[in-house]
């Protein structure tokens, strides 16, 4: 079967056959069909959708595109935690290692940044030495002197997400629910885990900018873990903010060891919380989200938590004197602050406008083969419902050279809106919608 078919099938809405997407991915993954191919069978998707059937095959044929890790030799229940992409979303970051130390495995294969959001890897990248590309004994073997581990995909491990994912960036495919349920899902399930918290994010920042969205897009990730096998827990939660006051590798990177030592900002440390506590429900060690909080709380403020995470740091080859004295760090060349034009009370600070000046400013990709600047982003950010004073700096811009600030301003000018009004803050977790036992 010519590969154009299988396109013109999912053009004219059809349903793919199983066999019809196995032998598309492999060829795929095989260079046997060129990336404009696989960006014309992405568009058809993203506009004709795919049934659930379809969407369990794809993410198998996916899964088993390279090597499943075998995880039996660890014997602490393992359970992963994975969201959508939010701007100013570290939360994997420090969530792994506070939830590695109350006797889970924590096994991640992430993401590098895709569109206006953030990557996990790249942020873990700004730590000199960090190395994200483990084979699977060197994982599996950090997951045994830690418990956590964070690592990329390899060439071995979902190459065919491996190839998708950077396409998808480019082509503007990016927010489709089959495609996205199969990234995550097909990644997640080659961890071995035991279970999986999904944290999809919701609102102007997020690939899903509404509730009905997001409700379908949980929906597609619960139900190809329930096929799997596998207990999930899904949150929908609010990302019309940046989350946190930091956007950018490094200056993330100093926010995740901030909120390791108890001194993060309130709402990144409350739902870093909020997610170890379903993860330890899902781990069977705590019978509720109530139970678990305090324990987490008090690793965050013994410092176990920290330690945890420099031994991971360490396990990878990473320099952990970052962690103890943040200026080593990469430091922008060029730092600006926006300040406020009058006084008043913070109505909006839009998470999506604040994606794209971070983009420009140098922190995330505009194609493939862009090279993020780990210092470029943004800090201080103001945050809605907060009152500032004329001149207050409501977020600093932090780039290599004055151009690309200058080219970042307007999206930070339309992003803050001051008003007099008190402002409406979202919950930030919007729904809990399922948990599979």
């Amino acid at each position: 079967m010519l590969p154009q078919w299988i396109i013109e099938k999912k053009r004219n809405g059809e349903t793919l056959s199983d066999e019809e997407v196995g032998l598309f991915m492999g060829g795929y993954v095989r260079g046997e069909i060129p990336d404009y191919q696989m960006a014309a069978l992405a568009m058809a998707i993203y506009f004709k959708g795919m049934t659930p059937e379809e969407t369990a095959t794809l993410t198998r044929v996916m899964m088993q595109s390279g090597e499943v890790v075998e995880s039996s030799s660890i014997r602490l229940p393992k359970v992963d935690k994975h969201s959508t992409g939010g701007i100013g979303d570290k939360l994997s970051i420090p969530l792994a290692p506070l939830v590695a130390c109350c006797g889970v495995a924590v096994p991640m294969i992430s993401g590098r940044g895709l569109g206006i959001t953030g990557g996990t890897l790249d942020k873990l990248e700004s730590i000199p030495g960090y190395r994200t590309g483990l084979s699977v004994p060197e994982f599996i073997r950090v997951l045994q002197e830690c418990g956590c581990s964070m690592i990329g995909q390899t060439d071995r491990i979902v190459p065919a997400d491996r190839k998708l994912y950077a396409l998808r960036d480019v082509t503007a495919t990016v927010p489709s629910i089959p495609l996205i349920v199969s990234s995550i899902m097909s990644k997640k399930l080659a961890e071995g885990i035991d279970g999986l918290v999904l944290d999809v994010k919701c609102g102007r920042g997020a690939f899903m900018k509404t509730r009905a969205e997001a409700r379908a897009l949980a929906e597609g990730l619960v139900g190809v873990g329930r096929a799997m096998g596998k207990k999930v827990t899904a949150l929908i939660t609010a990302m019309d903010q940046p989350l946190g006051r930091s956007v950018g590798n490094a200056l993330e990177m100093m926010e995740s060891v901030d909120i390791l030592r108890g001194k993060g900002p309130a709402d990144s440390t409350e739902l870093t919380l909020l997610l170890g506590a379903e993860m330890l429900v899902l781990a069977g060690v705590a019978p509720t989200v109530e139970a678990a909080l305090p324990v987490l709380r008090s690793k965050l403020e013994s410092g176990e938590a920290l330690e945890r995470f420099k031994r991971m740091v360490r396990g990878h080859g990473g320099n952990v004197d970052v962690i103890d004295d943040p200026d080593r760090f990469p430091v922008a060349a060029v730092r600006v602050d926006f300040p406020a034009s009058g006084a008043g009370v913070v109505q909006e600070a839009d998470a999506e406008k604040i994606g794209r000046a971070s983009l420009v400013l140098g922190a995330g990709r505009a194609k493939t083969t862009d090279v993020i600047d780990p210092a470029a982003g943004l800090s201080g950010l103001a945050k809605i419902g907060e009152r500032v004073v004329a001149g207050q700096p409501l977020a600093t811009l932090h780039a290599a050279t004055q151009e690309r600030i200058e080219a970042a301003l307007p999206w930070v000018r339309q992003a803050f809106v001051i008003g007099e009004e008190p402002a409406m803050v979202s919950p930030l977790v919007l729904d809990r919608i399922f948990t599979t036992d």
